[in-house]
């Protein structure tokens, strides 16, 4: 190399130096006001744990985009951020006599616990026209974004609860749980339903297992549904059961808690117990633990009504005498109240009469 070589070299490194290139074409835009990005967090107010948040990203600019915008999706501990609308919301406004294009974007955030979160910058990759220096690319990053969660009173102690504006479950068997004999089976279908949450996030169901069944769980179906930024989860398991002895069963109720956003109100939805018998059933146990045998106790009433009618068509329809002793006790009882009646008295009131004049004299 000669030395005037050189020397062009060492200038155009000093030029370099003094001038350097921006390496992010975007970056002019956004500091001439002509490109925008804003992030903010939806619902404000009191959130809790498991409840949708909404993490806003609007991009604006007076030019046009040319190609696709793509987001990077942060990590950050104690949240599940999710992109679960793969377009943008596009629109334009005036502003300041100009016409702006904008793109509205929206990530899903889940918290797992309560505290304070940040969300960093998110990465945002574009396109934008950039009138005769034509189209330029590059990266640029959001705002951060803060909130923080708070846990209601009655959900300290609790595992599992759903944080929606709907939530439901119920459950259903695929027969009759009547006429059960042993080595009948049977499927039980539990199904929880609930608006603006993940399948994922509805509470599990582990089946009880009682004595003289045998419990087959499926593992669970889950199923997530979106539709114009709405979204609904369905979370369903298949439980079956096979029955090994003889008695009456009971699969016990079960409590899931709901923190209803819509009422800002804690709720507790239960799945009703249910009860059925296998087996003939003619034998039952009553409170006090003491076993009635209905056939018997049918026998028994029934003699006792045959006897009380016999007694009753004797007593009206057959003829009847009265003892001998019954007819002299009669008797005497008569002579005692005559006796009580007219007392005894003198044979003469008036000892100086003659016979005759007594006879002619009336008795008293």
């Amino acid at each position: 190399m000669t030395r005037s070589g050189a020397w062009l070299c060492l200038f155009a490194l000093l030029c370099c130096a003094v001038h350097p290139a921006r390496a992010n074409p975007l970056e002019d835009l956004q500091s001439e006001g002509r490109l925008q990005v804003d992030a903010d967090i939806s619902p404000d107010g009191v959130l809790v744990p498991g409840q949708k948040l909404t993490l806003n990203l609007t991009i604006a600019t007076d030019r046009w985009f040319t190609g696709g915008t793509r987001l990077g999706i942060p990590e950050v501990p104690g949240l599940v951020i999710l992109q679960t609308e793969q377009f943008a919301s596009n629109a334009s406004e005036n502003r300041g006599g100009k016409s702006w294009v904008i793109q509205r974007w929206s990530l899903d955030v889940y918290p797992q616990r309560p505290g304070d979160f940040t969300i960093p910058p998110v990465r945002l990759q574009l396109q934008v026209n950039n009138g005769e220096a034509g189209d330029v690319e590059g990266e640029l990053y959001s705002p951060s974004t803060s909130f923080s969660t708070t846990l209601p009173a009655g959900l300290e102690n609790a595992e599992h609860w759903v944080a929606s504006p709907d939530f439901a479950v119920s459950q259903q068997f695929d027969r009759p749980l009547e006429n059960l004999q042993v080595g009948d089976a049977f499927e039980r279908d539990i199904r929880f339903e609930a608006s603006e949450v993940m399948a994922m996030m509805l509470p599990p169901f582990t089946p009880d297992q009682p004595e003289g069944l045998a419990v087959y769980p499926s593992p669970p179906q889950l199923e997530n549904n979106s539709n114009r930024g709405q979204t609904s989860a369905i979370r369903s398991q298949r439980v079956s059961y096979v029955i090994e002895q003889e008695g009456v069963y009971r699969l016990p109720p079960r409590e899931f808690f709901w923190w209803d956003t819509g009422r800002s109100e804690l709720l507790l939805l239960t799945l009703p117990a249910v009860e059925f018998t296998v087996g003939s059933g003619t034998a039952t146990e009553d409170s006090s633990g003491v076993s009635v045998n209905k056939p018997l106790l049918l026998a028994v009433v029934g003699t006792l009504l045959v006897l009380a009618l016999v007694a009753w068509l004797t007593w009206n329809y057959f003829p009847r005498s009265t003892p001998g002793w019954a007819v002299s006790c009669i008797a005497t009882c008569r002579e005692l109240w005559r006796q009580f009646r007219n007392p005894a008295l003198p044979a003469e009131l008036n000892p100086g009469s003659s016979a005759g004049e007594r006879k002619a004299s009336p008795s008293r």
